[in-house]
Parts: C-alpha cells; sequence; structure tokens
C-alpha cells in the first residue's frame, strides 16, 4: 500500500471534516439542551408571576374585606338578618303593613270604561291626515280585488294619459 501524498492529504481532510461535523452535532444538541432548558425555566416565571398576582389580588381582597368590617363596625352597624327576622307567609306580611295617613295619596286603579259600541275595549284607530276614523273611511263591503279585465299595461297606459291630460 503506497500512500502518496496527495492520498495521505485527501485522507486527513476527511478525517478533518468528520471531526468537524461530529463536533458541530455535538454542540447542536448542547444548544438545543440549553435552549429547551431556557423555555422550561421562562414557563416556570411566567407560572410564578401569574401565582404572585393570584396572591396579590387575594390579599388585596381579604385586606379590603377586614377594611369593610372594622368600617361597617364602626360606622354604618350592620348585621346579618337572624332566623326571627324572616317572615313564614303571606299573613304576616300583611300584619305588617300600616293604614294609610290622613294625607297621603290615593291610590292608582285603573279601570276600562265598558261602550256599547262594537269596538272591544280598543279606541278607535282616527287617520292622521284626514282625521276621521280608519273604519269610516273603509267601504261598506271590505276591501275588493278590481274587477275590470283590463290587464296591467292598459290601466298603466290609462294613468300616464290621465296625468298628461291634467297637466
Amino acid at each position: 500500500m503506497n500512500l502518496t501524498r496527495d492520498r495521505a492529504r485527501s485522507v486527513g481532510w476527511a478525517l478533518l471534516l468528520s471531526i468537524c461535523f461530529a463536533l458541530t452535532i455535538t454542540l447542536t444538541f448542547r444548544v438545543n439542551a440549553v435552549k429547551s432548558e431556557v423555555r422550561l425555566t421562562e414557563r416556570q416565571i411566567v407560572a410564578l408571576k401569574r401565582e404572585t398576582i393570584y396572591l396579590e389580588t387575594e390579599f388585596r381582597t381579604r385586606s379590603n374585606q377586614q377594611q369593610l368590617k372594622s368600617l361597617n363596625d364602626v360606622e354604618f352597624g350592620y348585621a346579618a338578618p337572624v332566623v326571627g327576622q324572616y317572615i313564614e307567609g303571606e299573613r304576616q306580611l300583611a300584619a305588617l303593613g300600616k293604614p294609610r295617613g290622613p294625607d297621603a295619596p290615593a291610590p292608582i286603579r285603573v279601570a276600562i270604561a265598558e261602550t256599547g259600541s262594537e269596538v272591544s275595549g280598543l279606541t278607535a284607530m282616527v287617520s292622521p291626515l284626514t282625521g276621521k276614523a280608519i273604519a269610516a273611511e273603509m267601504p261598506a263591503g271590505g276591501l275588493k280585488a278590481p274587477t275590470n279585465p283590463d290587464g296591467l299595461r292598459d290601466r298603466l297606459s290609462r294613468i300616464a294619459r290621465r296625468e298628461a291630460a291634467d297637466e
């Protein structure tokens, strides 16, 4: 086996390239591992920030409740309802009512006047143009379809002639 200088150089370059390729692959795996660790750490940071915001909100809410309770105790004196404050039924509610005072306004009452007309509870509708009841403007037999046998073209042509004659 006779290795010439050119052949030894080629083998050396191939060996050097394969070593560089192996180092590049190793470095790529290391970089990807570090990237995944960074992503995991970022997710943990976001989760911790959310938990911190939640705890801060909870703390503010509870401190506001304590502040409201102390204000209620000192200023307003509100208390939760007790069993004796609930009403058992309508009769007990009616017993709590007071008679009307002498200067109290009269209660509002609604009534419908019965008339002998054929309109049952409805007032007659009046046309805003003529001022007459709409039922008075309707023909006695009701609305009927036109009975002339002319077609649409004939009817429209007559209307056009009448408008021309009116001008």
